[in-house]
């Protein structure tokens, strides 16, 4: 059954977690789909996993959309979510309106993702009014990393926490269809869960939320480098990975790849005739 805008609300008023990762190709999005997972991101973090950038800020919409359509075609049941990079919905209602409609229409996604509290109120308004489903993000928001001064948790503070419970409902009576939360104390976003009537997905911000999402790199171990704490690594896919890869090249090296039962045959006859036309005898 297709995961939709409607399943996952249900899910929630069910208390039934939402499952969500992040994917940017078919192969991986086709697993997912067999998996049952219920949501993939196409998260900006491609810059930065895929792309090899030191944050998501360089992603372009064109990026989002080649990955977005990879993804749709291999997700059959699995609700779609594409990031709206970095400038993609900053400079005008307008232009927004008309790159969520890109990630829809040449992406394939079943909704759009933008980060920001009630700055971006206008903008999740107009693009559910052209009706396209958006997904908020609040808290740790990685295209404000140089505003942030890094990747920080968010709400710790008395004042900080009051704005971005506020900032919660006012999304959600803009239009937003769920929530990321990112990067924020798991009692405040438990708080955040229960005041809102649409899903919460959490990333860093405790089991309270009403699902959770993580990069899939993360999850399989095949990140290299700093991991996250909030962050658990289900598989080691790397080190499975890296012994493939070695295996592959010593069998390669020593002749014992390929070996008779990965190549094809032909007939002695045929050959014999070649080797003579060709003087190899």
């Amino acid at each position: 059954m297709k995961n939709t805008v409607s399943t996952l609300l249900k899910q929630k008023q069910s208390g039934d977690k939402i499952t969500m990762l992040t994917a940017y190709d078919y192969t991986t999005a086709k697993i997912m789909d067999e998996c049952g997972v219920n949501s993939i991101l196409i998260g900006d973090s491609l810059g930065m996993v895929m792309l090899g950038y030191e944050n998501t800020l360089p992603v372009t919409m064109e990026d989002m959309i080649h990955h977005t359509a990879a993804v749709s075609r291999g997700a059959v049941n699995t609700f779609v979510v594409a990031d709206m990079p970095f400038m993609s919905y900053q400079v005008s209602v307008e232009q927004a309106v008309i790159n969520a409609g890109r990630l829809i229409k040449e992406g394939g996604a079943n909704a759009v993702k933008l980060e920001g509290g009630a700055d971006v109120c206008d903008v999740i308004k107009a693009i559910v009014k052209a009706s396209i489903p958006v997904v908020a993000h609040l808290g740790l928001t990685p295209q404000s990393v140089n505003a942030f001064g890094g990747f920080k948790v968010q709400g710790k503070s008395l004042e900080a926490a009051r704005t971005l419970i506020a900032d919660a409902l006012k999304i959600q009576e803009a239009g937003a269809c769920m929530v990321v939360l990112e990067g924020i104390p798991a009692k405040l976003a438990d708080i955040i869960t229960k005041k809102l009537t649409i899903p919460t997905i959490g990333i860093g911000a405790g089991n309270g939320c009403d699902g959770q999402v993580l990069v899939y790199q993360d999850m399989l171990g095949l990140t290299i480098g700093h991991t996250a704490k909030f962050v658990k690594r289900f598989a080691e896919a790397g080190e499975l990975m890296r012994k493939g890869i070695n295996d592959y090249i010593d069998e390669t090296k020593s002749g014992l790849f390929p070996a008779e039962e990965h190549t094809y045959k032909i007939d002695d006859e045929v050959i014999s005739e070649i080797i003579r036309e060709e003087g190899l005898e």
